[in-house]
């Protein structure tokens, strides 16, 4: 008598639900990463708009840039985006007084020469949280 060789039915459910649970624990680790990732990408891109701001200010002798955009284009151009998910991926820019204070998306640079020591400084635009529970104004 011939012995058929396979699996059974019973085998292939168990290393179905098997592999259903790994991916049930493996897609929100996943997903977590990703966003790690991004705000990794946004600490980076924000130490590249900064740098660029230092040089502006050593370069014109103690003047900082009065907006990020027309005449900072030699040092920086295009702006990077704020890739965190939160931050909306964008590379807006939103001059103000002061450091963010709502939750918005972007970059906030502060103009203002009475708002010392923050003149000229760079923030990501929220006071949001990250996946760590810090805010982004922080960064």
């Amino acid at each position: 008598m011939l012995k058929k060789k396979g699996f059974t039915l019973i085998e292939l459910m168990i290393v179905v639900a098997i592999i259903g649970i790994l991916a049930a624990i493996a897609i929100p680790k996943f997903a977590q990463m990703l966003e790690k990732s991004r705000e990794g990408a946004t600490k980076g891109n924000l130490a590249a708009i900064r740098s660029a701001v230092t040089i502006y200010y050593s370069e014109k002798e103690g003047t900082w840039p009065v907006d990020l955009t027309t005449s900072f284009t030699s040092y920086l151009y295009p702006i990077p985006p704020a890739k965190a998910t939160p931050l909306g991926n964008s590379s807006a820019i939103s001059m103000m007084t002061a450091p963010p204070t709502a939750v918005g998306t972007g970059w906030c640079y502060v103009t203002d020469p009475t708002s010392m020591p923050f003149q000229g400084y760079v923030f990501a635009n929220s006071t949001g949280t990250d996946t760590k529970g810090s805010s982004f104004t922080t960064y």
